[in-house]
């Protein structure tokens, strides 16, 4: 089996496991299944390593086997376990698990698709986070430490003064708090921070020794090496706090993207309308609603290959 499988491959795999296995399935989705299966070697190969798990519950004990699998619900923290199971098939189980993605599912706090959570940490400090984001809170005598693995968190630091530095780590470096409001998220490559009060100071991992401070109205993202040119922070920067996505002349590929990350399941766009320009403030608890509009805006139509299967294709 190659080891080059991707995680988004392999979650794929693993999210078709669920569906197929949540005791209603259709034909519908079992064709659309097969479309994945056949769309690339990749899938393919992906799915053989469902398959060699699938040989290897048959050996274990029955109720072993149903406790971890057989009785999977379509929901994210199956996806979970069923991923993790499948990176172990992949022989990389024991020190992948300090990879991110990895860590990232052992989180203390994490959150699933479709949710979002409020909480108020031990010095009075208010810490908000997206959905399909994943952190650990470490607070002792001498510090204040969140290490964001992934997703998205926006954090309002306690207005007492308390001498221990309070610092955001992610994998691309760390971003100390001034006093201050401010949200951090993990992209792929990068990390953007957003200022909404007072002030930070941003550390790339390889050159720590360089700080560079960013003010209230600002954003940046920076990777491990260096920090982007400093931007104004766009209006709506963090308006997913209160249930909404505010877009402002973005690309429907950006929005599609963006949008997907409250919706279960698969959300494509083709090609062919990924240019087109979208703008408006939309709620993202009911992306029904968002999708069934979005044909009355713009020359598309939305194709549902399954419930959990949805193609933003040209009208």
């Amino acid at each position: 089996m190659p080891c080059s499988l991707d995680l988004k491959t392999l979650e794929a795999a693993a999210t078709w496991y669920v569906q197929l296995n949540d005791g209603t399935v259709s034909e519908a989705r079992h064709r659309a299944w097969q479309a994945w299966l056949q769309s690339s070697p990749q899938h393919a190969a992906a799915w053989a390593r469902v398959e060699t798990l699938q040989q290897q519950w048959s050996m274990m004990p029955k109720q072993a086997a149903l406790s971890s699998l057989g009785a999977a619900k379509a929901q994210r923290r199956d996806v979970l376990k069923i991923l993790s199971m499948l990176v172990a098939v992949g022989g990389a189980s024991w020190l992948a698990v300090e990879q991110v993605p990895y860590r990232a599912m052992l989180a203390e706090q994490r959150t699933g698709r479709r949710e979002r959570r409020s909480l108020r940490l031990d010095d009075g400090s208010q810490l908000d986070m997206n959905a399909d984001t994943a952190l650990d809170i470490r607070f002792d005598s001498e510090q204040r430490h969140i290490q964001l693995y992934q997703g998205e968190m926006l954090v309002q630091t306690a207005k007492a003064w308390d001498p221990r530095p309070f610092v955001v780590h992610t994998i691309d470096g760390s971003v100390r708090a001034l006093g201050t409001r401010f949200s951090v998220r993990q992209l792929p490559e990068q990390t953007r921070v957003c200022v909404l009060q007072a002030a930070v100071e941003v550390r790339p991992l390889q050159h720590v020794e360089r700080p560079v401070r960013l003010e209230v109205g600002q954003q940046v993202t920076f990777d491990r090496d260096e920090v982007d040119e400093i931007q104004r922070l766009p209006a709506g920067s963090t308006a997913w706090v209160q249930g909404m996505l505010s877009v402002d002349d973005w690309r429907l590929g950006d929005f599609v993207e963006a949008l997907g990350r409250y919706r279960p399941g698969v959300l494509r766009c083709d090609p062919a309308v990924q240019g087109l320009s979208i703008s408006g403030a939309f709620r993202i608890d009911d992306t029904d609603t968002v999708l069934q509009n979005l044909s009355k805006t713009l020359p598309v139509k939305v194709r549902y290959m399954t419930r959990y299967w949805a193609s933003i294709e040209p009208a």
